[in-house]
Formats: C-alpha cells, structure tokens, sequence
C-alpha cells in the first residue's frame, strides 16, 4: 500500500510539473487585450519555465545541465512551482492557486518524509 502511494506522490509530482506549464501560459494568454503580447507571453512564459526546469532540475538533476541539489533544490521547487501558483493567481484564479499552492506542500511533505526525488 506505501509503494502505491509513493508512487502516487511521483505521479502527482509530474502533474504539477506539468501544471506550472499550463499555469504560465494560462496567465501569458490574459496577461493582455493584445494579441501579440497574449501571444507572446502565452508562449514564451512556458519556454522560460521550460528552459529553468532543463537547466537546473530535469530528472530529479540526474539529467539537468547544471543539476540543482540540497538547498538549491529547495529553491528551485519554491520558485518553479510557487511560479506556477503565482501565475495562476496573476490570472485571476485564486481557488486554483490555492489547491495548486497546496498540493506543492502536501507533495513536498511527503517527498522529504518517504526519501523521495
């Protein structure tokens, strides 16, 4: 039953990950009335999230470019995934960015606690 639940708190790692891309370019896309800065931000907030997460922390760092480890990881995930939130409710989605906010704790929580990535 553990193994099934750390493997959860994995999966649901994944899919904040992949949260915090959606976030970014939800809140790119309603930055602006304008089309082109809609456009601009809707994609190139994602890529700047993209290009962070390639260079300091893909994989656990074990494929990063510079890997990130200790208390620069613990940085990284505070602003990557704390990005994600704070982008959410740049938008205007406040109760998202809450369950996204709480979720990152409860994820992390249980990371540290099982010796997980």
């Amino acid at each position: 039953m553990l193994t099934l639940a750390k493997g959860a708190n994995l999966a649901l790692m994944f899919l904040l990950e992949l949260g915090v891309l959606v976030s970014a370019g939800y809140w790119g896309f309603t930055v602006s009335p304008n089309w082109a800065v809609k456009l601009l931000a809707g994609i190139g907030a994602p890529a700047l999230f993209i290009a962070l997460w390639a260079v300091f922390g893909a994989g656990g760092g074990e494929n990063a470019v510079l890997p990130a480890m200790g208390a620069a990881r613990v940085v990284l995930e505070i602003v990557w995934f704390g990005g994600g939130a704070l982008a959410l409710y740049a938008a205007g989605a406040v109760t998202p960015a809450a369950v996204f906010a709480a979720l990152f704790i409860l994820n992390a929580v249980l990371r540290i606690v099982w010796k997980q990535v």
